[in-house]
């Protein structure tokens, strides 16, 4: 059995996040974001056919999931179910810190903002 350990500077940053998709590390089934959002800042509305499990770390979160607008904090888990459109925001004043998981090798998103 072999085995990878990576550091999160070694992932694809995608502004304020860093991307891991599973296929790109021999047949890993799920693919996550390590995400340190500024306050204010986060993704526009998406969907994806698998569900989105966010993890959050450090700070506070202001989520949409569906029709419904939700208030997580550090310590606490968000799921969104698939192809149910979602978006957070970064409501705190310091730096959010989460990780969210995509129950998929790659992410398959369909944006819903411009």
């Amino acid at each position: 059995m072999s085995y990878i350990i990576l550091n999160k500077d070694a992932l694809p940053q995608d502004g304020h996040s860093h991307d891991f998709q599973g296929f790109q590390y021999g047949d890993t089934n799920i693919s996550f974001i390590w995400v340190d959002m500024p306050p204010g800042d986060g993704p526009r509305l998406h969907k994806h056919p698998y569900q989105e499990i966010f993890i959050l770390l450090e700070g506070q979160a202001t989520s949409t999931v569906g029709n419904a607008t939700i208030e997580a904090k550090a310590n606490q888990v968000v799921i969104a179910p698939s192809n149910v459109p979602h978006k957070f925001v970064n409501a705190g004043q310091g730096v959010l810190k989460q990780i969210d998981i995509h129950l998929s090798p790659r992410f398959i998103t369909q944006w819903l903002e411009d």
